[in-house]
């Protein structure tokens, strides 16, 4: 029995071991083992081989290496972390594979063996020293839009790592397995590079592949060759016109070899090749004759070959334009496009009048109107600055009755009188009038062209006038103060005809300050007041009067007669300072200055002199010359601080004087400003309010004393009462600590008790001391009130006998206080009767 159940349990153990195996292989099962060949030393970052991990564990998110010494990237390439030295022919590691979401582990062995040398070379044979291996052959191409047939063969691809080893070629890249896919692929075992569709160049330029050699095991015995694949262009693009229809603009005067335009054309195929190479050229010009423009072949310019275009002949030009590539040959590929070429206009065509003399006839004292238009011809494009005229008067306008201006509508010249004309002046006008265009003319019109010029004859036509109020305005001179009344010549119409200044009525229409009367027959002017220039001052000393000349029959005409009044020195300049503030020491002086109200010629320049000072002022101050109208009034150092009245004299140049008292505040101050205000102050008024209240303050005045009178001698008739002791007085010869008193004149003794802040006010009247005994009133506070009649407040009743009535809240006694009450009667009593 023991025997079975041992041999029970070894079968539990080993179907226990058999489960954790299967679970173990389950979780982490080992992959197929790689095996690479290399040199016995290895380089940093040198790529050992490439394991195909997808073959293992598709669904790996994480990668691991067993030796710190290799990495392995995530496609499978095998790299050293550092440089290795094989001291064993084998060395071996595993690769870990991870998937995390499905809790799956697998295991790629990975053993690395010494390369062997295939054969030993003879002593004699040459040694062959190269750095890196050599692929073969070079980088190919393919023709663009290849007809096959697919899959088209295009080069083979060698290692020579196939010399000693089997090779197995593969490619990456665009093409391969990138867009577009699969458009290339190698045979493995031969190396043989194809194509399996035809490639559009304009798409795809060039195709940059890598190719691999790896052995059997997985080994890549030489580095990833890159083998670029170029598309030979085909002429498959035509050359396309970057505009369907060109718009050029061109000047009519432009000259031989004038650029009009440029066009240009592009060709999709390799540039620099003759696919790409353009020709321009012009097929066709509409209208065809004559030809007017030609095209340079490479840069598409346009230019005229014509001497002159003219645009009244042809305005539009149409060219059909040709593009070919292959530089032009018949073969290549072509494109045509429109080019419309519009002639602009050009002022190539002068002004000229209809024609060349013109006569009218207009009445004279005539103005604001037309009189004649002028019409031109112009071949110019209408409503253009080469086509709109501008006319100009050249000759007979020299006094401006004329303006001559352009119908914008029309385009003619409008003649118009703006001053009137007098026939009796100027009968007949002649004018020149020359057109020309806004614009200037082109350079070979204004070398042979000039200003067309007609004639204009004007006709003045007689008129009966009225008289004439020439010229418009009169001048007379009246000097000012002139006696009223005094008479001068006033205006003076005329009539045209005649030339005669009789016959007339006047009559003022405007006289804004009554100054004169006119005279109704002869024009003749008095004034009718004194005038006085300096009171009303016209402009520039000129007063107008508007004056109304009246022939027989009624007909007038107005002018204006201009008084002049002539100045006479009649004012004497004037100081326009009053008063002035000098501060001492800061200003030494002042400066004065006047005023004349008189023209220049009666004013400065003034003389400033001190007028009948007296010898104190002529001590202290002193008059100097600033300028023609000023002068400075200094002090003598030792001058007192004090205001000063200096009479000052101004005399013009003519000697009309004035004399004037000039205030001056001599002052110690830092700013006039400051003695200003002082000084002003000093010439208050009292108003009758102020006076009111000083009269009520006296009133009061009188009250109080008359109040204090009333209470002394009240004092000096009657004795204190005796409840009064009981409140009050006390004992001032007791033996205590003495008391500082200070006695007034007016009867009151001050007392300081115990140095304290609180002062007693008493009364002492005559007749009180009695036996050496002193009795003394004690009121607290240090401010009382004397009134006649009773108060809440401390009142001194000296009409009642001097009942003293003290405030509720009295002050309270110290001890001493105390200790002297009980005597204060019975000493009251004996002070009264004594």
């Amino acid at each position: 029995m023991a025997g079975v159940g041992s041999r029970s349990s070894l079968r539990g153990a080993l179907c226990r071991l058999l489960l954790i195996l299967v679970v173990f292989d389950f979780a982490c099962e080992a992959c197929r083992k790689v095996i690479f060949h290399t040199p016995s030393k290895l380089e940093a970052d040198k790529m050992v081989g490439r394991v195909n991990l997808q073959e293992c564990l598709m669904s790996a998110d994480r990668i691991q290496s067993s030796d710190p010494d290799f990495r392995v990237l995530g496609d499978g390439s095998v790299y050293t972390a550092s440089a290795i030295v094989l001291s064993d022919e084998k060395r071996s590691f595993t690769i870990r594979l991870s998937d995390t979401k499905k809790q799956t582990q697998k295991e790629i062995p990975v053993l690395l063996e010494h390369q062997k040398v295939l054969r030993k070379r003879h002593a004699r044979e040459t040694v062959l020293r190269r750095s890196k291996r050599r692929w073969a052959p070079i980088p190919c191409s393919m023709q663009e839009n290849s007809l096959g047939p697919f899959p088209l063969f295009l080069q083979q691809v060698q290692s020579d790592a196939a010399q000693n080893y089997t090779v197995f070629y593969s490619i990456s890249g665009r093409g391969v397995d990138q867009e577009p896919l699969n458009l290339f692929f190698i045979d493995k075992d031969t190396g043989n590079l194809y194509c399996t569709k035809p490639v559009d160049r304009e798409e795809y330029d060039v195709f940059d592949l890598i190719a691999y050699a790896t052995t059997a095991d997985g080994y890549s015995a030489d580095l990833p060759l890159p083998l670029p694949i170029r598309v030979e262009d085909e002429n498959d693009n035509h050359p396309i016109f970057t505009e369907q229809i060109y718009n050029f603009e061109v000047p009519e005067s432009s000259r031989l070899g004038t650029t009009v335009g440029v066009v240009c054309a592009t060709d999709r195929d390799e540039p620099d090749t003759m696919h790409t190479r353009l020709k321009y050229s012009i097929l066709e010009q509409m209208p065809k004759s004559p030809g007017q423009f030609s095209m340079h072949p490479t840069s598409g310019t346009i230019t005229m070959v014509s001497q002159y275009l003219d645009r009244e002949t042809v305005d539009k030009y149409k060219l059909i334009l040709k593009v070919q590539d292959m530089d032009g040959q018949f073969f290549g590929l072509m494109t045509t496009s429109t080019c419309l070429i519009t002639v602009t206009d050009s002022n190539d065509h002068a002004p000229t009048f209809l024609q060349n003399a013109y006569t009218v006839s207009v009445e004279e004292n005539t103005y604001n109107v037309e009189i004649l238009r002028l019409p031109i011809q112009d071949k110019d494009l209408i409503k253009s600055a080469n086509w709109r005229a501008n006319f100009t008067i050249l000759k007979g306008n020299e006094n401006g009755h004329f303006k001559i201006s352009t119908d914008e509508k029309t385009n003619e010249g409008v003649l118009c009188i703006v001053k009137p004309l007098n026939y009796e002046e100027i009968p007949q006008v002649v004018l020149e009038i020359g057109v020309n265009n806004e614009a200037p003319f082109t350079r070979d019109v204004a070398l042979r062209a000039t200003m067309n010029r007609a004639l204009v004859t004007v006709q003045v036509k007689d008129q009966d006038e009225g008289p004439e109020c020439s010229p418009a305005a009169q001048y007379v001179r009246i000097k000012e103060n002139s006696a009223k009344g005094t008479s001068t010549n006033g205006y003076k119409a005329y009539d045209p005809e005649t030339k005669s200044s009789t016959g007339f009525r006047y009559k003022k229409l405007h006289d804004p300050e009554e100054w004169i009367t006119i005279d109704e027959n002869s024009g003749s002017i008095r004034t009718s007041r004194v005038l006085d220039r300096e009171a009303v001052t016209p402009t520039k000393d000129l007063y107008n009067v508007t004056v109304m000349a009246i022939d027989r029959d009624g007909r007038s005409c107005t002018g204006t007669l201009v008084v002049n009044l002539e100045d006479v020195n009649d004012n004497a300049p004037e100081m326009f300072q009053s008063d002035v503030v000098i501060c001492k020491p800061k200003m030494e002086y002042t400066d004065i200055s006047a005023f004349d109200p008189d023209e220049s010629i009666h004013g400065p320049p003034f003389k400033f002199s001190l007028a009948n000072a007296s010898p104190e002022i002529s001590r202290i101050w002193s008059l100097s010359t600033v300028n023609d109208t000023a002068a400075r009034l200094s002090y003598n150092k030792n001058a007192a601080l004090d205001i000063y009245y200096i009479p000052i004299t101004v005399r013009d140049r003519e000697g009309q004087s004035a004399t004037k008292t000039l205030t001056v505040n001599l002052c110690a101050c830092t700013h006039p400003s400051h003695c200003a205000r002082t000084l002003k102050s000093t010439g208050v008024s009292l108003g009758k309010w102020a006076i009111l209240a000083i009269l009520l303050g006296i009133a009061l005045l009188f009250s109080v004393l008359l109040t204090l009178v009333c209470g002394i001698v009240g004092a000096r008739k009657k004795g204190f009462p005796e409840d009064l002791a009981q409140q009050n007085l006390i004992i001032s010869n007791t033996e205590a600590p003495g008391d500082d008193k200070v006695c007034s004149a007016n009867g009151f003794t001050t007392q300081t008790v115990n140095n304290s802040n609180h002062g007693f006010c008493g009364t002492m009247g005559s007749g009180v001391k009695n036996g050496g005994l002193e009795t003394i009133e004690m009121v607290k506070g240090g401010h009382h009130t004397l009134e006649s009649g009773r108060s809440h407040h401390h009142t001194l009743d000296s009409c009642r006998g001097g009942q003293v009535e003290m405030e509720n809240a009295r002050h309270t006694y110290s001890e001493w206080h105390n200790f002297t009450q009980p005597h204060l009667c019975e000493d009251s009593i004996r002070g009264h009767t004594g």
